[in-house]
């Protein structure tokens, strides 16, 4: 039995999680950085590219743990958009709880029919025995 997963999740998460890296360095980088000239809050960016790969593939448990990643940067996000006094940064803040957010759902939503079927390949082992 094969479990059709949707290409469109997919490829939303594969674009959120590449515009959410682009996000970070820019605002670390340039647009409102906590110092001029940045800062070490830049390196924020190098466990966001760990999934990159199993992500563009669509690999199941890099989603998974991916999908629980990305929460990290939806508190940060929530976070300095309260608290940073910067308009700009407030702003960054803000495509950062978008980006992170749709990433989740759509991996969530991506994974959806691969747990539903295994779950029933659970379920029909265990009555087999």
């Amino acid at each position: 039995m094969t479990t059709q997963l949707n290409p469109v999740l997919r490829y939303g998460a594969s674009v959120s999680l590449i515009a959410l890296i682009a996000l970070c360095l820019l605002w670390e980088l340039k647009i409102a950085p906590l110092r001029a000239g940045g800062t070490l809050l830049v390196l924020k960016v190098l466990p966001l590219l760990l999934p990159l790969r199993g992500v563009l593939k669509g690999q199941l448990y890099t989603m998974q743990w991916a999908a629980m990643l990305i929460l990290l940067y939806f508190m940060e996000g929530v976070v300095r958009a309260w608290s940073d006094p910067s308009s700009l940064s407030a702003l960054m803040a803000g495509f950062e709880i978008l980006f992170s957010f749709t990433f989740y759902l759509c991996a969530v939503l991506y994974l959806r029919p691969a747990k539903r079927a295994a779950k029933q390949n659970a379920v029909r082992t265990t009555h087999n025995t």
